[in-house]
C-alpha cells in the first residue's frame, strides 16, 4: 500500500465529508493505494456517524472510536499500530491542512530517503498572540533543546516512512514531539516543507493556552525522558553523590573544627544543618535513582486505552 492517510479528530463532524473527498481527488489523481484511518477521540457530535457513513461509500476509510476522550497523542499511537502503507501522513480534520501536500511529501520521503517530513505553515492565519508568538518561542525552545533544525514542531501535518512510525510510542501529549523522539530512535533524517495553512472552515479550535504551558513541561520531560530514561541511576546517582559528598565534607569540617580548633558546638553553626540537608537529598536522589531503574525494567504497556469500536482494521 503506498499511503496511510491518519486523521485524529474531536468533534469534527462538519468537516470530514468535505475532506475525505478532497484526500479521494488526490489520491485518485496519482493513482495511490491508500487508506484513510481516522481516529475519533471520544466525539460528543456526530462525528462517528460520519465515519461509517463514509465507509459505506469508500473501503479505504477506516476507523477507530475511543471510548472517551484520551488526547491526540493517544489517537496517534493507536493509528500508527493500524498503519499499513509504505509512507505514513498525518494531518488535521479541521482542513487547515491541506491534502494536495501530499504528494510531495511522499515524494521526500521516497526520492530524497527522508525518516520524517514535517510541515511548515510558514503565513498562518491564527491570532497572532494568542497562537503565533507563544508557537514561535515553544519551537524555539525545542530547536534549541534538540538540536533538530525545524521551524514548526507542532505542524499536525508530516509525512513518515513506515518503520519510524512502527519504533516510536507517542504518549501523555508526546504529539508535538515526533521528531524528537524519532531521534531518539535513531531516525535523524529529518526535513521540512513549507506547506499551506488555511483559514478554520468549520467549528472552532480544540486548543487553548494550557497547550503551551503542557508543552514546556512536555520538552522538559521528553529530554529527560530520552538521555535518562533507560538508565535513571546515571541521572539521579550523580547528583545524590554529589549532594551527599558535599554534605559529608561539611560534616567532617565541623567534626574536626570542633575537636581540634575553635570548640563550638556543632548544633550552634548554621552549616551543620546545611550538612545534613545535603546528606539527606542526597540519598533521597539515589534512591530515586534505584527505584527508576526498577520501573525502567520492569513497566508495564503504558499506552492501553478503551476502543468502543473499530471500522476495517
Amino acid at each position: 500500500m503506498d499511503l496511510s492517510i491518519v486523521i485524529p479528530l474531536f468533534n469534527e463532524d462538519e468537516s470530514l465529508p468535505e475532506l475525505t473527498a478532497w484526500i479521494e481527488r488526490v489520491m485518485t489523481a496519482h493513482n495511490y493505494s491508500y487508506e484513510i484511518i481516522m481516529i475519533d477521540d471520544g466525539s460528543t457530535d456526530e462525528s462517528w456517524a460520519v465515519i461509517e457513513n463514509l465507509r459505506t461509500n469508500n473501503n479505504a476509510v477506516k476507523g477507530i472510536k475511543f471510548q472517551r476522550n484520551y488526547g491526540k497523542s493517544a489517537a496517534l499511537n493507536e493509528a500508527f499500530k493500524a498503519a499499513q502503507g509504505d509512507v505514513i501522513i498525518t494531518m488535521d480534520a479541521d482542513m487547515q491542512d491541506s491534502p494536495d501536500e501530499i504528494p510531495e511529501l511522499r515524494r521526500m520521503i521516497l526520492e530524497e530517503n527522508f525518516d520524517i517530513v514535517s510541515g511548515w505553515k510558514k503565513k498562518r492565519f491564527d491570532n497572532t498572540f494568542t497562537k503565533n508568538l507563544p508557537s514561535k518561542l515553544f519551537n524555539a525552545a525545542a530547536r534549541r533543546s534538540s538540536g533538530i533544525k525545524l521551524n514548526d514542531f507542532n505542524c499536525g501535518l508530516k509525512a513518515y516512512k513506515k518503520k519510524v512510525v512502527k519504533s516510536i510510542e507517542v504518549y501523555g501529549e508526546m504529539h508535538r514531539y515526533i521528531p524528537i523522539l524519532a531521534k531518539w530512535s535513531g531516525f535523524r533524517k529529518i526535513g521540512e516543507k513549507v506547506v499551506e495553512h488555511r483559514a478554520r472552515k468549520y467549528g472552532i479550535t480544540k486548543f487553548g493556552w494550557e497547550r503551551f504551558v503542557n508543552g514546556f513541561l512536555d520538552l522538559g520531560s521528553i529530554m529527560f525522558v530520552g538521555k535518562f530514561g533507560k538508565r535513571p541511576m546515571h541521572f539521579f546517582g550523580l547528583w545524590g553523590t554529589l549532594s551527599f559528598m558535599a554534605g559529608l565534607t561539611i560534616f567532617l569540617y565541623l567534626t574536626i573544627s570542633k575537636f581540634f580548633f575553635d570548640g563550638t558546638g556543632m548544633t550552634q553553626r548554621p552549616l551543620f544543618f546545611f550538612a545534613l540537608f545535603a546528606m539527606t537529598i542526597g540519598t533521597q536522589l539515589f534512591l530515586a535513582g534505584f527505584i527508576g531503574e526498577l520501573i525502567a525494567r520492569n513497566s508495564p504497556d503504558k499506552n492501553s486505552y478503551l476502543i468502543e469500536q473499530k471500522l476495517g482494521i
